[in-house]
């Protein structure tokens, strides 16, 4: 997968999210995976917490626009809807790289009217754990620079393989037959703000945001997509979600708004712009 902003297929092919197969019909990732766009050209992904609230990455909309989010109702059709308010964290600061985006890469977006009824809103889980087994969907590229890989919904599972601290602090999971070092399943460009679950259909639980990709640490030709796949582990930022998604319900519809909300109180986001992600780089490189 690339760095946050979309994701690819899911895994082990060289597909979208990178690796991984599209959803069908009969997947549960199509009831609880959403495409977001903007009127800048951003493509990344969403996923809902409740009828008319989404959460994504920050990285995805600190460029400001116009925002629109697109589902599959119960007769796979697609449905779009505009997104009302957009507000990001307010730690979050947009960089060149990931290491120099400090903050907490989430964001939430408020839609002007509710999901389809087939959407399920998914509930927060606990804490990631070294070797939990995920699962990760996007619509993102499934192959590196061919945007035409894009736009299609696709699903792959990734293991959790510990921390990573650079500016921001995420957790980090790999493919494991690649294991990180070739390119393998992962999240790609459009992947973005993506779910992260844990569990079976069932019963799956969000526990994680895909944030950005360090690319494999293996390569001739500089990539992005794959390698190790960047979360933002959402039991860790459960307060903001909480108390976000309640201010947003709270609002009146209107014209669409770009804010940071810190505490009860909202601000105006700042609207420079986040340039395109740039590959992990590992702790013991020399780059």
């Amino acid at each position: 997968m690339v760095l946050a902003g979309s994701l690819a297929m899911l895994p082990g092919t060289a597909s979208a999210v990178i690796g991984g197969q599209p959803v069908r019909g009969s997947d549960a990732a199509r009831h609880w995976t959403v495409k977001i766009e903007s009127s800048k050209g951003e493509l990344c992904s969403g996923v809902p917490i409740e009828a008319r609230i989404v959460l994504t990455a920050a990285h995805c909309v600190i460029k400001g626009g116009t925002f629109r989010v697109t589902v599959f109702d119960g007769d796979m059709k697609r449905r779009t809807i505009a997104a009302s308010h957009v507000v990001a964290h307010e730690t979050f600061l947009p960089g060149r790289s990931p290491s120099t985006q400090p903050g907490v890469d989430l964001a939430m977006l408020r839609l002007s009217a509710p999901l389809p009824a087939t959407i399920r809103p998914l509930m927060m889980g606990g804490r990631i754990g070294v070797g939990d087994v995920l699962t990760i969907a996007g619509f993102g590229l499934s192959r590196e620079g061919q945007a035409g890989t894009a736009r299609t919904l696709r699903q792959t599972s990734l293991t959790s393989a510990g921390s990573y601290t650079s500016a921001n602090s995420v957790m980090v999971a790999v493919d494991t037959e690649t294991r990180g070092q070739a390119p393998g399943a992962g999240a790609c460009k459009g992947d973005s703000g993506g779910p992260i679950m844990r569990g079976d259909a069932g019963s799956s639980e969000l526990v994680g945001i895909v944030s950005w990709s360090s690319g494999p640490a293996v390569q001739r030709v500089r990539s992005v997509c794959g390698g190790f796949t960047a979360i933002t582990p959402v039991a860790d930022h459960a307060g903001w979600i909480s108390s976000t998604a309640s201010a947003l319900s709270a609002m009146p519809d209107g014209g669409p708004q770009t804010e940071r909300r810190r505490g009860g109180r909202q601000e105006r986001a700042l609207q420079s712009p986040a340039s395109a992600a740039e590959p992990w780089t590992r702790p013991d490189s020399n780059n």
